[in-house]
């Protein structure tokens, strides 16, 4: 995995495509490219320094809207590059870009919300200002 904080480079996450990923056609079920988008989303705020449950003591990140376009399927054993770049963050809210490619070939391309709530009322809260200062450092 690799980070790099020039905005014009994305966060990327390699992941193995494995029996458990496929359908029975053999190829990757498309709801589990969701899944490999969050672990990337995940790794990218680990690799900013927010990876201390502490730091989300009382909120809480929920995807509040997403979209994907489907160009290619992986399948089974591909090495596969999740990648993640910030294009908009504000207090309450971060949007994110995101591709899956296996080398040079784009697989999947879409586009993540995900707003900040309280852990307890599920409205939206605003960040920690450090957090939010951290996000809009990232966007080009």
């Amino acid at each position: 995995m690799t980070s790099d904080t020039n905005s014009t480079t994305a966060y990327r996450l390699p992941i193995r495509i494995y029996v458990e990923d496929t359908d029975t056609g053999g190829i990757v079920f498309y709801a589990n490219y969701l899944k490999y988008m969050e672990r990337a989303r995940t790794e990218y705020m680990r690799c900013l320094g927010f990876d201390k449950p502490a730091l989300f003591d009382g909120m809480q990140f929920v995807v509040h809207e997403v979209a994907l376009k489907y160009h290619s399927p992986a399948v089974l054993d591909d090495l596969i590059d999740v990648t993640a770049v910030l294009v908009k963050a504000s207090r309450v809210r971060f949007e994110m870009t995101q591709q899956i490619y296996r080398s040079d070939e784009l697989l999947v391309e879409g586009r993540v919300k995900v707003a900040c709530v309280n852990a307890h009322s599920k409205r939206p809260q605003g960040m920690p200002k450090a957090m939010s200062t951290t996000l809009n450092s990232q966007i080009g």
